[in-house]
């Protein structure tokens, strides 16, 4: 037995309640199309009250079982979602923060009570008491209750991978956290929200589409009302119930009552994924972008680049340079500054901080327009930094371009302007990628690696990982520009990052995808927050998208094809009386007028209940053009909701036809 039958048993049974519950004309004016149906199943009700028979009762029975459905399927789809909830919910606690005070001491005080801009410290077996930015230290924080991964994360201030989240556990060391976010607003109270439903809003392209379909329904409505004068000047008339009957069979039901349960299982497949989107726009949105902006380092690369090799020019001694490359980097506090530091002590035994002398020197932090960092010891001015900072020559210079042309970052070292030698920093593509992207290409999306080393480098780390083109040595304006002007040219870009510094070109993509490890600054802005932080997560993200808009469509389809059906079902048995030429309309040879029109209500309630797995699981996506996919949409949804119906109805017939006072 599959072990998600017991699950998807308890999510059904759980959900009949608040189907019950959707009855509420609150509810069910809502949706435009089933709030016909339920004044039209209450206005059936009352003449079987007033008047009681078989037929008008099983009439109104079907009509009300068609509303619960639909119901039912909106309410399994929130269920899976607040199922997800419930497992969040239990993540959160009222962890006890120790907040630094102004003095420089500690305080207890509840997480509730934290406030943007406070910092807590947070040692080995402690919870982390609230979302924000790591600002000292460097830790293992387990996160498995957020991403469901068991392997613990490192957390360090002075990087992209400093954002932590309210609810996790840090493993070992000690870090100071600055809190971003004020209580009940945190990462996890968002998720909760949004996979229980509570904010999702309906996409534009669901606004449209309900439109069109309370258009149809007036239509229909109009053209229903108008068969009872025709009825009565042919010579016959026709009762409230049997009009009621055709009006529900005629209208766009089936997708009517499927659309809401769509939308909601589109949100809950991202989810499933360890992704959460902010809104249903965005969804859709991935479902038809046309360029996908990358960011080099940790979403290409594992974004872990280290100092990996000295290399001395003109005969410069090895550890001399060694020793100036520890100098320049004592007070660069970036990832590839402390690796720098640590080679020097492990290859040549230097210490790790400032000593003697060292300690009266003027540090020189980095900075992203020097583009260098160092320390000035008297006479001395020892500098490290991009190879476009320095005057080099050409031995230089071809170790530059070597680096370079190998995919690494080369940092050259200098002292009074006299260039000593090269660091080589080493970054690792992230497997798989090359597929993946071929993947991306397959579905017509163009792929852009952006990133803010020289050119040489972006290109050989654009050649190998395999992506169409590429943006070298992009400062943040630069990336808003490049989404700017694919946006003017009619196409929809979608941009993956994880730094402060892709902030902006998240907010300004139509789908910004922040990974989890990244900062709070660019989480906040994107519209999807990665929690695996895997770039290639992208294409899964694309596919849910089409595949959201491809259910949507093709039960579209199928719905205003099914409808062509119910014609030959109950507008022969309606007029056959008063039209005896009409007979020959009834190709399925129904039994009575009355087992026809109830058959046809019947049929339109079931295939609600058919079709709620294929709204909550989704159409299967394929990657193929445009034409190829009308093609096959009209092949079968357009064709087989033309089919289905007669066979189901002449099925459900033979069985109405036992029933006394009907057949």
């Amino acid at each position: 037995m599959n072990a998600e039958s017991p699950q998807r048993t308890s999510v059904l049974i759980a959900s009949l309640p608040d189907a019950l519950r959707k009855l509420h004309p609150r509810d069910q004016v809502r949706n435009p199309v089933m709030f016909v149906v339920w004044v039209g199943s209450l206005l059936v009700t009352v003449f079987a009250i007033a008047d009681p028979d078989v037929f008008t009762a099983a009439v109104a029975a079907w009509l009300w079982a068609t509303v619960l459905f639909a119901n039912l399927a909106e309410a399994v789809a929130e269920g899976r979602g607040k199922a997800q909830a419930d497992s969040l919910r239990r993540t959160r606690n009222d962890a006890v923060a120790r907040r630094l005070t102004a003095a420089g001491g500690e305080e207890r005080v509840p997480g509730a009570e934290l406030r943007v801009g406070d910092l807590v410290v947070v040692e080995a077996g402690e919870v982390v008491p609230g979302d924000g930015d790591v600002v000292e230290g460097i830790a293992t924080v387990d996160e498995s209750a957020i991403t469901g991964e068991s392997a613990p994360v490192v957390r360090e201030s002075g990087g992209d991978r400093s954002a932590v989240t309210g609810g996790t556990t840090v493993l070992s060391d000690r870090i100071v956290v600055r809190v971003t976010t004020k209580p009940g607003e945190t990462f996890v109270d968002r998720m909760i929200a949004l996979v229980e439903g509570a904010r999702r809003q309906k996409t534009p392209n669901e606004v449209a589409l309900t439109i069109l379909l309370s258009t149809l329904t007036i239509i229909f409505l109009l053209a229903v009302v108008a068969l009872q004068p025709f009825a009565v000047y042919s010579g016959g008339e026709q009762s409230v119930i049997v009009l009621t009957a055709l009006l529900v069979c005629l209208i766009p039901t089936t997708i009517g009552a499927l659309l809401s349960a769509i939308g909601i299982a589109g949100m809950d497949r991202l989810v499933r994924r360890n992704v959460l989107a902010t809104s249903g726009r965005a969804v859709e949105a991935a479902g038809d972008i046309d360029t996908l902006l990358l960011d080099k380092t940790g979403t290409i690369t594992w974004g872990n680049r280290r100092a990996t090799e000295l290399i001395p020019v003109d005969g410069v001694d090895e550890r001399t340079l060694a020793e100036a490359a520890r100098l320049s980097s004592l007070a660069d506090g970036t990832p590839e500054g402390r690796s720098v530091v640590e080679l020097c002590v492990e290859r040549y035994g230097l210490s790790t901080e400032a000593t003697g002398h060292e300690k009266t020197g003027e540090f020189v932090p980095f900075s992203a327009q020097t583009r260098m960092s160092g320390i000035d010891l008297g006479d001395r001015r020892v500098r490290k930094g991009a190879a476009s900072a320095f005057g080099i020559g050409d031995e230089t210079r071809r170790i530059v371009a070597g680096i370079s042309q190998d995919g690494g970052t080369p940092l050259v070292v200098a002292e009074n302007d006299v260039v000593l030698g090269v660091i080589r920093l080493s970054d690792v593509v992230k497997p798989g990628l090359r597929e993946r992207f071929a993947e991306l290409r397959a579905m017509g999306i163009r792929t852009v690696m952006v990133t803010g080393d020289n050119p040489l480098t972006a290109k050989a780390i654009a050649a190998e990982a395999g992506v169409d083109d590429f943006l070298a040595e992009a400062k943040p304006e630069d990336k808003i520009a490049l989404i700017r002007r694919e946006q003017e040219g009619g196409r929809l870009v979608a941009m993956t990052g994880d730094g402060t510094n892709d902030a902006p070109a998240l907010a300004q993509a139509d789908v910004g995808v922040a990974m989890n490890s990244g900062t709070s600054a660019a989480k906040e802005a994107g519209n999807m927050v990665d929690l695996d932080s895997d770039p290639t997560k992208l294409i899964e993200i694309v596919e849910i998208g089409k595949q959201l808009l491809i259910t949507r469509g093709a039960l579209t389809t199928f719905s205003v094809a099914n409808d062509l059906a119910k014609y030959f079902a109950i507008l022969p048995a309606m007029f056959a009386a008063i039209h005896p030429q009409l007979g020959r309309l009834n190709v399925m040879q129904l039994a009575t007028p009355q087992s026809a029109i109830l058959s046809a209500v019947v049929f339109n309630a079931l295939v609600i209940v058919v079709l709620i797995p294929l709204a909550l699981r989704g159409v299967r996506y394929r990657p193929s053009g445009a034409s190829a996919l009308l093609r096959r949409n009209l092949l079968v949804y357009g064709l087989g909701g033309v089919v289905t119906p007669f066979a189901g109805i002449w099925l459900i017939d033979l069985l109405v036809r036992l029933i006394p006072g009907i057949g």
